[in-house]
């Protein structure tokens, strides 16, 4: 895991215009990893295009670097944008964030930021998520977006949330993934924070529904599973994230769940492919890739298995609407509401 071999250099780039709440929300959670934990594992830093004060919507302001030094200052950037994406709309700066791509630097795009991303070519094959003040925009754009209505979305190396406290769940996300379920939920609790929201908010888990009396480390895993369906985690680095021994989460996972936990794992991955091949245009060879499956027959293999049919069939069966094409995501996900309004 990235915590156990480097410290994670996380950078934030500034868009004029940027709401302080979606900043802030990222920021704290990391910040309070470092005060709570065992080190000091989050870096932080601020840039923008031109270097400089770079004003929030209430006036407020960060002084930021130059996005020319990144190079070699962050290996995870986020770029953070509002309403007007205006002057970051450019070949140049398009450009500028390929090339820390093409670099291994991660991106994550915070409310309009994932915007920005998509436009630059650098969503291309993964899942993401933008404000809802963006959506209906992007997804007018091109129906290659494979949007979602989420609060947040991590896929592979990439990272976007609708903005706002969405921020902070995110983020919570990260620790967990990074640093354990117990440092999540303690920073969760120290932020005074209701609860952490996992990506799918407001839908329930299919394994874990409405039911409150799941083991902690039960929820925990199946959080984390739902969050690496493509960069697969093994049983010991799930049941370490989660807090407690791979025995014990086994154990927990076949008296709450009656299923192993690589089953449950499997299953999320499953119904994650059925869903893609559902809603998208995706090639049968990319909806096993996005989900874990680095061969397609066994892809095709355990998807009949799961429900009676190939994902070849499936395909066939499912007549995608323009509309389903541009944004593949259940018609009772979330929908615009005073979480998403601050972004």
């Amino acid at each position: 895991m990235k915590s156990e071999t480097r410290r994670r250099k996380i950078g934030f780039l500034l868009i004029d215009g940027y709401a302080l709440m979606s900043v802030a929300s990222a920021i704290e959670p990391l910040r309070a990893a470092n005060l709570l934990g065992e080190s000091k594992h989050f870096t932080l830093s601020y840039y923008s295009q031109n270097a400089g004060k770079v004003r929030a919507s209430c006036g407020a302001y960060f002084e930021t670097e130059p996005l020319g030094i990144l190079s070699n200052q962050v290996d995870l950037l986020f770029v953070v944008a509002g309403s007007n994406l205006g002057d970051a709309e450019n070949a140049a700066f398009y450009a500028q964030l390929r090339r820390l791509a093409a670099h291994g630097v991660e991106l994550g795009g915070i409310s309009g930021g994932g915007s920005l991303l998509a436009k630059a070519g650098l969503m291309d094959d993964r899942r993401l998520t933008v404000h809802w003040e963006h959506f209906e925009e992007l997804n007018a754009l091109s129906d290659a977006y494979f949007l979602e209505r989420r609060i947040f979305v991590i896929d592979r190396n990439r990272y976007t949330c609708a903005g706002g406290v969405a921020s902070l769940d995110m983020m919570l996300a990260l620790v967990k993934s990074e640093l354990g379920a117990e440092l999540a939920t303690t920073v969760s609790d120290w932020l005074v924070h209701s609860g952490m929201r996992s990506a799918d908010e407001p839908l329930r888990s299919r394994y874990l529904g409405s039911n409150t009396s799941l083991n902690s480390c039960v929820t925990a895993a199946v959080e984390l599973m739902e969050s690496h369906v493509t960069d697969l985690l093994t049983l010991d680095q799930i049941a370490m994230l989660a807090g407690v021994s791979s025995r014990k989460l086994q154990r927990n996972f076949k008296s709450d769940l009656g299923i192993s936990v690589m089953r449950c794992y499997m299953d999320i991955r499953l119904h994650k492919a059925d869903e893609l091949l559902r809603k998208t245009r995706m090639a049968v060879a990319q909806v096993a890739f996005s989900t874990g499956f680095v061969d397609q027959a066994h892809f095709a293999s355990v998807y009949r298995e799961k429900f009676g049919f190939s994902p070849t069939e499936r395909r066939k069966k499912t007549r995608v609407a323009p509309s389903a094409v541009r944004a593949h995501t259940p018609s009772d996900v979330m929908e615009p509401n005073g979480v998403l309004e601050h972004h």
